[in-house]
């Protein structure tokens, strides 16, 4: 049980990560790579918050298994 807790908390970092990730794209404040779609454009703000808060959710689950 205890390797499902460290793979569920890593999930939720790395989803958390890829939240930040994604919000700074939409924002304009990571241009990289340069050609990237997702640059300046504001959906991926709010996708990347979701994305955020759900890698939250499931860190903080995987601190409740058992």
């Amino acid at each position: 049980m205890r390797v499902v807790k460290i793979v569920v908390a890593v999930v939720g970092g790395i989803m958390a990560l890829m939240g930040l990730l994604w919000m700074g794209q939409g924002s304009g404040y990571f241009p990289y790579p340069a050609g990237n779609f997702m640059i300046d454009q504001s959906p991926w703000i709010l996708r990347g918050a979701i994305l955020l808060m759900a890698g939250i959710g499931v860190a903080w689950y995987s601190r409740r298994l058992r």
